[in-house]
């Protein structure tokens, strides 16, 4: 028994042995959970690669998957270098809501819900009086309602003036969505009566 109760101890002794004694070999891993990893990291040297280099160059005229983005309408919303005048898109009740949703969320704290430049944003620049900001301007001008879609869409994706670019942070079908809804709304402030759908005319002329 006395033999027995000593050699249980021999693993214990040479656990305690290999935790406190420092040598170059790596430790043993029982239940490896991938603590090490035979990779190397980035800005690591090799001798593998001519250049001593891990992180290899990326090949000229790389692009990633989905990223050629050759269509200028869709991505750019320019048609012959100039500012495209429709959509590249169908314009829905779907892409109407989304485009709500994503001006509400961007747009309406500076430019205001109903497009006017009277967001919170700029409201409290307004009163702050600080001499630095530039306020907005309202959708409603004729100025702004004759700019082509596109321009709007440039104008969105990569900023003008103090309004910073919005592409990196909104993607391309939203933007879009925002250029439909922006209409949206400029049309419902500049509306016709020729604008109207025959069926609903006479409603609104009674109620005029």
């Amino acid at each position: 028994m006395a033999i027995l109760a000593a050699s249980a101890l021999v693993p214990l002794a040479l656990i305690a042995r290999v935790r406190t004694v420092r040598s170059i070999q790596p430790r043993v891993h029982v239940i490896p959970d991938m603590d090490n990893q035979p990779k190397l990291q980035a800005q690591q040297s090799t001798p593998f690669f001519a250049d001593g280099r891990a992180m290899r160059p990326e090949i000229p005229g790389t692009v990633a998957r989905d990223g050629l983005r050759a269509d200028d309408h869709y991505y750019r919303g320019k048609v012959d270098g100039k500012p495209a005048t429709k959509y590249p898109v169908a314009v829905s009740h779907d892409l109407m809501q989304r485009g709500q949703d994503r001006f509400n969320t961007f747009c309406a704290p500076c430019h205001g819900l109903g497009g006017y430049g009277d967001g919170m944003v700029s409201q409290r620049a307004d009163a702050l009086g600080e001499g630095t900001w530039v306020p907005p301007p309202s959708f409603h001008t004729d100025q702004v309602r004759d700019r082509p879609v596109g321009e709007v869409f440039d104008i969105i994706t990569n900023g003008i003036r103090k309004m910073p670019a919005h592409g990196p942070q909104i993607g391309v079908h939203d933007r879009w969505a925002i250029v439909a809804y922006v209409r949206a709304l400029q049309l419902s402030r500049n509306a016709r009566m020729e604008d109207v759908p025959p069926e609903l005319r006479p409603a609104l002329e009674q109620a005029r």
